[in-house]
């Protein structure tokens, strides 16, 4: 599994409706409540087979209320 932080900015009103859509795909191991830029941020394991791209876009990206997305993807450093 490999770990991705994905940030989500919302539509203005609809953060929490984001993430209880989130939460009911069932598919983050963490969610937060952010300041800044982004509204919340999500740890996300990916299996290592599945394209990171096609499985955010397939999994999440569809969610109503999402303006703008940030993903970062993780390395194994030591």
């Amino acid at each position: 599994m490999r770990p991705v932080f994905v940030q989500f900015r919302c539509t203005p009103g609809k953060t929490y409706e984001v993430a209880d859509a989130i939460y009911d795909r069932e598919i983050v191991s963490e969610l937060y409540s952010t300041s800044g830029d982004y509204d919340l941020l999500a740890k996300i394991y990916i299996p290592e087979d599945q394209d990171v791209g096609h499985f955010l876009s397939e999994n999440l990206f569809d969610i109503p209320g999402i303006c703008r997305t940030l993903t970062t993807i993780t390395f194994k450093a030591f």
